[in-house]
């Protein structure tokens, strides 16, 4: 009985023996995990925080990181019929790794096998040199694969093979030998980058403006006034993106560990503009004087009377970068400013007809031989033609008005605002004349009016000679606008170019018209000065406009530019012309208001705003009456043959 229990407490502790021993290996394995585990976390903890790389080992190793630009698209420039008078769009740069596969061919054991992989390789380049010479205006084959040939024995990686393809042209040459097989075997690298382009080409290139990087115009041309694109540059280009690019062995990839800033694309500009007026414009204006090497330059201006949309800006300048042909460089719209001439006397006539100091045109002043009583000005000789032929001494205001007549519009300056000249000062700041607007374009210059209170420049004679449209300095903006004032019963208009800004066809800033004046005379005052303007071109100074396709009323106006010498001319007796004409159509209800001037170099001819001017703007009226479909001629306006 005895024995039996000790066999069986035997038993009983060899397996709690054993569960002790199993325990321990337990134990010290799960200390030596939590030790490792300590010893990993305290390694990381150090990598992280501690421990730095030596520079050499990580510069070699870590790809490099540039920050990239990424270059929104440019908003498009629209003219008021939705016609792209200024877009972007992209264009691909191609260039080749030469070294491609050349390290994979080296290393091959077989060099006979390596040298026939070579071979191939040449023979795929010599391929694809002949289809670039296909498909790239300028690329010689022969030439082409020397540079690839070459290039792969010097290891050149970036060989410039076609610059600004479009995609049609890119995807084909995708499609050549080697340029098939991809970046990594066939060695093809494409850059993509965006251009402006211009459909119109020079057509109203100084009122689109140019973008300074993408014109290829010398910066002279730039500078200073650069449209459209330049006034609104902010608004067309958008804001730029950000991204972090790292080299790889697939070419370069965005490194997604770092921020990336979408780029937000420009947004629209439409524009008044009509660019098949602008054409017609150009051509009435450029026909002209294209042949005349004495005309420096020349405008043209068509503007809408209700509103003031300006629907064709044409400045022609001669360029002696090109031949000395008429382009597109100076703005005298808006940047010329210089004596009027008789298109002011409108101005003069306007107000003493406000004024009420005459009632009608028919009344009569005294000829007096064509001397300004008070004045030291030149007589008017053309006044004692009138006194020989009509045999009267006196003179209506409409027929002074018809001559152009300096004495009756120096007399009428003289006589009724010598004992306030202020008045009549600021007549003409109350017509737009004295000062600037905020317009579209920049560098719309300042009116130049002298001031009674400064002797420097005020004498007995100033009142007289700004009566007919000398001492003082207009823009031909200035000058249109004021006339359209007159075609829109007194309501003075802004001039503008920018109907409203868009993004994907939605507008998101209207613009449009805008008053500078609500009234400068009364609806009856305007009409009389329609009739005293229409008598010009129906039996005046402007009467090639008897022949317009429909009535148009206006004003010719002759000044001379001074020299060195402070004098209309030089020693030679040659003289610089200003020829203007201005006015609106149809006369009874107009639409249109347009100003057409021309700019002589110093020369002995004549080139008076009747000629060239009057000329150029019958050609746009008879385009406008037959070819305008929205055009309606009133029955008044209409011309019976």
């Amino acid at each position: 009985m005895a024995e039996d229990n000790n066999i069986r407490q035997a038993q009983e502790k060899a397996p709690k023996k054993k569960r002790d021993r199993i325990s321990l290996v337990l134990y010290w394995f799960y200390l030596a995990l939590l030790l490792l585990t300590f010893a990993i976390v305290f390694k990381l903890i150090y990598f992280q925080a501690i421990w730095k790389p030596n520079p050499k080992i990580e510069s070699a190793l870590t790809p490099k990181v540039t920050r990239e630009k990424v270059e929104p698209v440019r908003g498009n420039i629209i003219d008021c019929n939705g016609k792209l008078l200024a877009m972007s769009y992209p264009v691909y740069d191609i260039r080749m790794d030469c070294t491609v596969r050349k390290a994979e061919f080296a290393k091959m054991k077989d060099k006979d096998r390596a040298a026939e992989k070579e071979a191939k390789w040449l023979d795929k380049a010599r391929a694809l040199s002949e289809g670039l010479a296909e498909e790239v205006p300028g690329i010689n084959a022969d030439k082409m694969y020397s540079q690839i040939s070459s290039g792969r024995r010097s290891g050149k990686k970036y060989l410039p093979i076609a610059k600004g393809v479009d995609r049609k042209t890119l995807m084909r040459i995708q499609q050549l030998p080697l340029f098939n097989e991809g970046a990594n075997r066939g060695g093809i690298i494409v850059e993509q980058r965006n251009v402006r382009k211009y459909p119109y080409g020079s057509l109203a290139r100084r009122t689109i403006g140019f973008v300074r990087d993408n014109s290829g115009l010398p910066e002279e041309e730039i500078k200073g006034n650069p449209g459209l694109e330049g006034r609104y540059d902010a608004i067309l280009h958008g804001k730029d993106g950000e991204e972090y690019l790292k080299k790889t062995d697939a070419g370069l990839v965005r490194d997604h560990t770092k921020n990336y800033t979408r780029a937000v694309n420009g947004q629209d500009l439409r524009t008044t503009i009509n660019i098949d007026y602008q054409d017609v414009a150009d051509r009435a204006l450029r026909e002209r004087i294209d042949t005349l090497e004495d005309i420096a330059g020349a405008c043209l201006v068509l503007m809408e009377v209700k509103t003031g949309a300006i629907r064709a800006m044409v400045n022609l300048s001669r360029d002696p970068n090109r031949g000395n042909r008429f382009e597109e460089i100076t703005n005298f719209v808006i940047g010329r400013r210089c004596e009027p001439g008789s298109v002011f006397k409108t101005v003069t006539l306007l107000s003493v007809l406000s004024d009420g100091i005459y009632k009608s045109l028919d009344e009569t002043i005294p000829t007096n031989h064509g001397i300004v009583k008070n004045t030291k000005m030149k007589q008017d000789v053309h006044i004692l033609d009138w006194e020989r032929e009509h045999k009267t001494r006196e003179i209506s205001l409409l027929d002074g008005f018809k001559i152009s007549s300096n004495y009756v519009f120096g007399t009428l300056a003289v006589q009724n605002y010598a004992s306030d000249p202020k008045h009549f000062v600021e007549k003409i700041y109350s017509y737009g004349l004295g000062d600037s607007f905020d317009f579209d374009l920049e560098g719309l210059l300042t009116p130049s009016i002298p001031n009674p209170d400064d002797r420097r420049y005020w004498s007995n004679t100033t009142l007289g000679t700004m009566g007919f449209g000398y001492s003082t300095e207009e823009t031909p903006l200035h000058i249109i606008t004021f006339y359209n004032a007159i075609a829109n019963k007194g309501k003075m208009v802004k001039p503008y170019l920018v109907e409203d800004i868009e993004r994907a066809g939605t507008v998101t800033d209207r613009r449009g018209p805008s008053v500078l004046n609500a009234s400068i005379c009364s609806r009856a005052v305007a009409d009389t000065m329609t009739r005293a303007l229409l008598s010009v071109t129906e039996e005046g100074t402007a009467r090639v406009l008897k022949s317009a396709k429909c009535k148009v009323a206006g004003k010719t106006g002759t000044s001379f530019a001074t020299f060195e010498n402070g004098q209309y001319s030089d020693a030679s007796g040659r003289r610089q012309y200003q020829g203007t004409f201005v006015g609106y159509f149809p006369a009874g209800e107009p639409k249109y208001s347009v100003l057409a001037a021309v700019y002589s170099k110093p020369t002995r001819h004549s080139y008076q705003g009747g000629g060239i001017p009057a000329r150029a703007v019958k050609d746009l009226v008879d385009y406008i009456c037959v070819n305008d479909p929205d055009f309606r001629i009133p029955i008044t306006d209409m011309k019976t043959k």
